[in-house]
């Protein structure tokens, strides 16, 4: 189930992710995660922009959970002027939020296997491009 390098949190049933924002000190916020059923496999989705619709609203709050669910799940800050000619963000946040879909194959899905499955595509992509200058 667990692939490596995956963050333990990725596994956590909404409770856990309840406690957690109980213990960074937000109680008042456990049932906003509990009613919406956000599971480890979600908090990837959730961000400053998501947690208002969640019930949170002090600016501050949002900032501080925020960073604190991207340091958990290691992945990088959103860049306000990221090129639109890259990822919408870094292999480790688009492989996670490939993980927050429930089912077999999200289940068995690793790193390694979501970096091949990159590769093949971008190997497709080459093969067509070449395939169009003939």
């Amino acid at each position: 189930m667990a692939g490596p390098g995956d963050p333990i949190c990725l596994y956590w049933t909404f409770d856990q992710v309840a406690d957690w924002i109980a213990e960074l000190g937000f109680p008042q916020y456990r049932d906003c995660f509990t009613s919406n059923l956000i599971t480890g496999r979600k908090l990837i989705i959730v961000d400053a922009s998501t947690l208002p619709g969640l019930g949170i609203t002090d600016f501050d709050h949002i900032k501080f959970i925020a960073r604190n669910i991207r340091d958990m799940l290691g992945v990088e800050d959103p860049y306000w002027n990221r090129s639109i000619s890259l990822p919408h963000r870094e292999l480790k946040g688009m492989y996670l939020e490939r993980k927050s879909i429930s089912g077999m194959k999200a289940d068995s899905l690793t790193l390694s296997k979501y970096q091949k499955e990159l590769r093949r595509i971008e190997i497709e992509k080459e093969l067509k491009n070449l395939k169009g200058l003939k």
